[in-house]
């Protein structure tokens, strides 16, 4: 087939490359967001699916958006048969859905209808759940609605964190995309309507909610502390400095502490009072300093984290 592919994190890059390893098909072009400042010099940077297109000699396009009416007749040119859609990060309208003959096709980290929306992987962790998955679906004009074609699950693990289902749901996502491509090419793919009640909303994350609220539970901190790893990181802060939160442990049947006071410290952890239980910090980081266990930050910074004291202020 002759596929388009639209796409712009490493989540999407490596569905690209799964397309193209598999040899089957021809990628006509690549549609990715336009090049962003990143970094501390703030120069614009290519997205992973760009560089992985260009190395690949596949024809970028980077619009700020489809919207326009130019936008129907430039991919209309390309006579593409499907388009393949991986956190692309730009509204199709109508027009572009039905430009390629077998329409638009989405790659969704969550097993639909649960977790429609920008931040399924984090959402999910945030909330507890047991399972997770990839969805693939034929797009219409809704927010993740469209007919199932496939679903793939896999389980969560209660150490977690968003960092590694995304890897994990990228190999799966990967691996069940090109065997729906080879349905679809010989027109044996069967779609399954969404049951719309069973519906979910995973809103994309605002930087603000990884501010620690240490009156939560010391369960409902930990999922936190896993679903915003790698980004965008929980953290609090120490007579006015803030520190980022990588990883913790829950200690239960630990209420002696008031919510957010520091307790007894070792190699394995600083312990911090909750509004349930208290949670253990195994690795921290501080503001223009590197990741780093607790057990090594606290040979020289254990003045800063003394018993007793506050987090949060």
């Amino acid at each position: 087939m002759r596929i388009i592919f639209a796409g712009t994190p490493d989540f999407a890059a490596y569905h690209l490359q799964s397309i193209i390893s598999d040899n089957s098909h021809q990628i006509v072009a690549a549609y990715t967001q336009p090049d962003r400042p990143a970094g501390r010099g703030k120069k614009l940077s290519a997205s992973p699916v760009k560089k992985l297109a260009a190395a690949n000699n596949i024809q970028v396009l980077q619009p700020v958006s489809l919207k326009e009416g130019g936008q129907q007749k430039i991919m209309a040119t390309m006579e593409a048969d499907l388009m393949v859609v991986v956190a692309y990060g730009l509204i199709l309208p109508q027009t572009i859905l039905n430009t390629p003959r077998l329409g638009c096709i989405n790659v969704h980290g969550s097993v639909l209808p649960r977790w429609r929306g920008a931040a399924p992987i984090q959402r999910a962790i945030e909330a507890g759940d047991t399972e997770s998955g990839v969805t693939i679906m034929q797009m219409d004009s809704g927010l993740d609605t469209g007919p199932i074609l496939s679903t793939s699950k896999c389980s969560i693990s209660d150490r977690e964190t968003s960092s590694t289902l995304y890897q994990r749901l990228a190999v799966l996502g990967s691996s069940s995309l090109t065997k729906i491509l080879a349905n679809l090419e010989v027109g044996n793919a069967v779609s399954t309507e969404q049951d719309d009640s069973q519906g979910t909303y995973a809103s994309k994350i605002d930087k603000s909610e990884a501010l620690i609220n240490w009156s939560l539970s010391a369960t409902n901190i930990d999922r936190c502390v896993r679903a915003f790893n790698p980004s965008p990181t929980a953290f609090s802060l120490i007579d006015g400095q803030r520190f980022k939160v990588w990883d913790a442990a829950i200690i239960e049947n630990c209420n002696d502490l008031a919510a957010g006071q520091i307790g007894s410290f070792d190699s394995a952890g600083l312990l911090v009072g909750c509004g349930r239980d208290a949670l253990l910090l195994k690795e921290i980081q501080l503001a223009g300093k590197p990741r780093m266990p607790i057990g090594e930050l606290m040979k020289s910074r254990s003045e800063l984290f003394a018993n007793g004291k506050l987090l949060g202020l």
